[in-house]
């Protein structure tokens, strides 16, 4: 009998997986007690301080098995009757077979909530066999629950329904139970409650890890194919490989070949999460683990890519393992070092980054104004702000972040279709047949008593076509739209935190690219066009844009000694303007009476020096006009 258990935690932001997780590695003893911590899988000292799990995080536990009465298997809806009863039958004969102090091999993943980091959980749900569907009784289901299900729906898991936090005065797990059952057609008692701060029930949910989830495939005597799921670099082994074995077995001192970047490496040591690093003999089918590959560059050891050896490659031609969902950036942004021979040492900050953020995407670009820098790829918002304090936490840099875009598709009039990733980018008008922007499907999950708010906001502040309401129960419903992505990634959160009191939430999916009429804006500073403010904006909010960024950009400019014209222009049309006064000597202080034209002489003089200053002079842009700008 297999035992050994593959599963992760989903739920939605703040909704207690790292706690629960925390209760695990407590109960199992994988970590004494007078080392525990709160939030002990989120090792990043921003994870802790805005209480999110950025990074999935795998640990393996050793669990003994008291309970020799089965409980009830859930069916994955999405199966047919006759896979539902074969594995029924699989299971229960598998069940019989339990005996009490078994001891069981139980490898969770740890998984992000917030919809920025989707693609850690697409990453964590290819590893494992099952997952346990957490749900915050106080709270409910919300947007990025429902994401998340569907997403292990489609990998065909084992969903282990949980109510948590069902220690909290204002918990109703009777209603967040039904909730559940209206999703997943799933029966009562299959749901599980449990409280991840006292531990409550923690103990009958492992059980029922081992009793509903299938075990792995035994698959020891194939060929090597491993997925590579994580990695994270180390100055002294190179690249940790984090990987979920399907087929064969790999130890240390074993030749290794990546089968997508064709790239041959020496296996420096094989091991476990525990959740350190702990080196083991080997690692075999079912098992989830790391691999230390001694490689030094990003680009060679990819998120996705599968690990054979090197000799069943070359003698059987191992198959790259499918289904693997590659992650695509949602919006671009430049980050440019403050000073500009920090060029090179910033790039190898981005380098590292990149080891342990699968989405991260960079290039190199110079402007005129800001000098080398480069363009970077994120999933949205959230994801800059990490990206950017983890530059100022792990790498002293305190980068020039010019406005987020993003990424457009291009038809010429000449038939040439391309996509760009910046204003700058945009050809002349008089070549563009069409531009098309990124639409999403966009899910709002709300108490219904905000309907007329969350209505109102959306057609206020975005070029939404809507598309249904499901009411989840009488209080609660989902609206969906079809979205411009380009409104979503800015300020559309806080906006929906704010106008719902904090009690919506939301989540989007890539639909496709769509016609719309968009324009390029172009901001003048001192009549000198600053590239890193363009924007491309559809053509109806031009004058408002205009209007606010030139008065934004009023603000934090500092005056000099003449006077400076901000404008904001489209083609040679412009739109919005606002001045800077210059300062003003009063030369003429110092004069006691006398003939007026020694005054006008006096001023005449400041002006021809102010026009020369004017001409010659450079506009300094701090770079809280960047940031000005980017809030919108």
């Amino acid at each position: 009998m297999n035992k050994t258990r593959n599963f992760c935690i989903i739920a939605h932001i703040d909704h207690g997986k790292s706690t629960l997780a925390d209760r695990m590695l407590e109960m199992t003893k994988t970590i004494e007690g007078r080392d525990m911590k709160e939030q002990l899988l989120d090792t990043m000292d921003l994870e802790r301080e805005r209480g999110i799990t950025i990074k999935l995080q795998p640990v393996t536990m050793k669990y003994v098995y008291k309970n020799q009465k089965s409980k009830l298997f859930q069916i994955n809806p999405s199966q047919n009757q006759n896979s539902k009863s074969q594995i029924t039958n699989d299971l229960n004969i598998r069940n019989s077979k339990f005996k009490i102090k078994d001891e069981f091999t139980l490898n969770l993943i740890d998984t992000p909530g917030h919809v920025d980091f989707g693609y850690e959980v697409s990453r964590s749900l290819k590893a494992v066999e099952g997952a346990i569907l957490l749900v915050d009784c106080t709270q409910g289901v919300q947007a990025q629950t429902l994401a998340n299900l569907y997403q292990a729906i489609e990998q065909d898991l084992e969903i282990i329904p949980v109510v948590n936090k069902i220690d909290l005065p204002n918990a109703d797990p009777e209603k967040t139970k039904i909730e559940i059952i209206n999703l997943l057609g799933c029966k009562k008692e299959e749901i599980l409650a449990v409280s991840g701060k006292t531990g409550e029930g923690v103990d009958a949910l492992m059980q029922a890890v081992i009793e509903r989830i299938p075990a792995p495939a035994e698959k020891e005597n194939a060929p090597l194919k491993a997925l590579i799921f994580d990695s994270k670099y180390d100055s002294y082994k190179g690249v940790l490989a984090f990987v979920r074995i399907f087929e064969g077995k790999t130890k240390r001192e074993d030749d290794i070949y990546l089968i997508g970047s064709s790239k041959k490496a020496h296996s420096i040591e094989v091991g476990k999460f525990s959740p350190d690093l702990q080196a083991t003999e080997f690692l075999k089918a079912g098992d989830i683990g790391y691999i230390a590959t001694g490689l030094k560059s990003v680009d060679e050891c990819r998120v996705g890519d599968t690990v054979t050896s090197k000799a069943d490659f070359e003698k059987n031609k191992v198959e790259p393992l499918s289904g693997y969902k590659e992650v695509e950036p949602m919006m671009y942004a430049s980050f440019y070092p403050t000073e500009g021979e920090d060029y090179n040492q910033m790039r190898d900050a981005l380098d590292k980054l990149k080891l342990n953020d699968a989405a991260l995407v960079f290039e190199g670009e110079s402007s005129p104004a800001l000098g080398r820098g480069f363009r970077i790829g994120f999933l949205g918002v959230l994801h800059l702000e990490i990206i950017k304090e983890r530059l100022s936490r792990e790498f002293n840099f305190e980068p020039v972040i010019t406005t987020p875009s993003v990424v457009y598709e291009i038809e010429k009039t000449t038939g040439e279709t391309f996509k760009i990733y910046s204003a700058a980018d945009l050809p002349d008008p008089s070549q563009i047949e069409e531009i098309k922007e990124p639409r999403v499907k966009l899910d709002v999950l709300m108490p219904s008593k905000f309907l007329g708010d969350v209505m109102e906001l959306i057609q206020r502040s975005t070029r939404s076509d809507y598309l249904a309401t499901e009411y989840l129960d009488a209080e609660r419903l989902i609206l969906s739209f079809n979205s411009s992505l380009a409104d979503i990634i800015v300020n559309f959160n806080d906006n929906l935190k704010s106008v719902t009191s904090g009690y919506a939430s939301f989540s989007y999916e890539f639909v496709d690219y769509q016609p719309a009429d968009l324009v390029k804006l172009d901001i003048y500073v001192a009549d000198e066009k600053v590239d890193s403010f363009s924007q491309i904006i559809h053509r109806d909010n031009t004058l408002a844009i205009g209007n606010k960024i030139v008065k934004k950009l009023k603000d934090v400019i500092p005056r000099q000694n003449f006077l400076i014209k901000i404008q904001a222009a489209i083609g040679g049309k412009i739109l919005a303007r606002e001045n800077i006064r210059p300062f003003r000597k009063d030369v003429t202080a110092g004069m006691y009476g006398g003939d007026i034209t020694r005054k006008r002489k006096l001023l005449e003089k400041q002006k021809k020096g102010k026009s020369r200053a004017k001409q010659s002079g450079r506009v300094e842009i701090p770079q809280q006009a960047f940031l000005e700008v980017l809030k919108k």
